[in-house]
């Protein structure tokens, strides 16, 4: 099972959307795949309609020790599941400021889980909390959608730096897979300068004892496109809602990009 964080501290940056349409293109493929969303603003979660109405059965219950996860997953089409979020997970970090171990919790739970999966992934919050880091002391892999804009790289540093903080103390498989250009309008030279100083800065980590020392930038780059902003509102992926859109195209793409980088992988349980 490949696991893997999609992460951005900042907003607005095509997270969400880009781990709920990488999901559900891979399990259009045939993979099986869950997605965990952390983010209590539940976007992931509104994407398959499921409602992130406090009391609902959701990541939340699994945290604080109520539920397991296969008591709160929820099969939103073939090859896909989802453990959704709710308003209630806001209330997590304090909850488990005093919990021992509590940045591990997540670990333990898919340790605990017997279902197979080809990719696990999970949605983390705009923030690098208690949240945050229990996606990453989960995962083995993470996924940074990135907009080539101006300080895009500046973000970057300091998004790697709580990836290294993370892989020294409490995950030491962690590594960065890749990032992956997003809101991508490739008639602009903004785009194309960003795309090349990200790229060159990654070549030159290739020597590095760092976490990121294999990460590439995708080929495939996700273009702006209003279909994939229109989406959520009709509870739908991509592939749903729009399948000969240009969204759909670019994530189709990403997903086999991501899938071949490493090849075909056994299946395992979650633990």
């Amino acid at each position: 099972m490949r696991s893997i964080a999609v992460m951005n501290q900042k907003g607005g940056v095509g997270k969400t959307t880009t781990a709920v349409n990488l999901s559900a293109a891979l399990a259009r493929q045939g993979l099986r795949v869950c997605l965990i969303d952390m983010d209590p603003q539940a976007h992931a979660s509104l994407h398959f309609r499921l409602d992130p109405y406090p009391g609902r059965p959701s990541i939340y219950e699994v945290l604080s020790g109520k539920q397991s996860l296969a008591e709160v997953r929820q099969e939103v089409s073939p090859n896909l599941w989802v453990v959704s979020s709710t308003l209630d997970l806001a209330a997590a970090e304090l909850e488990l400021a005093g919990v021992p171990g509590r940045e591990v919790i997540l670990r333990e739970k898919l340790r605990q889980d017997p279902i197979e999966l080809d990719y696990l992934l999970v949605d983390c919050p705009p923030s690098l909390g208690v949240l945050t880091l229990n996606a990453l002391a989960a995962v083995e892999e993470v996924l940074i959608p990135l907009q080539p804009h101006f300080l895009a790289l500046h973000g970057l540093s300091k998004l790697l730096q709580t990836v290294q903080l993370v892989a020294s103390r409490l995950n030491d498989r962690l590594r960065v897979s890749g990032v992956v250009l997003t809101l991508y309008d490739g008639a602009t030279r903004l785009a194309a300068e960003v795309a090349a100083d990200v790229e060159a800065f990654f070549r030159n980590a290739n020597q590095q004892s760092v976490p990121w020392s294999q990460a590439r930038v995708f080929a495939t780059r996700i273009r702006r496109n209003i279909r994939l902003a229109e989406a959520p509102s009709f509870g739908k992926s991509i592939f749903d809602y729009a399948a000969g859109s240009h969204g759909a195209e670019d994530y189709q793409r990403l997903a086999e990009e991501l899938h071949n980088a490493v090849g075909q992988e056994p299946r395992s349980s979650a633990g």
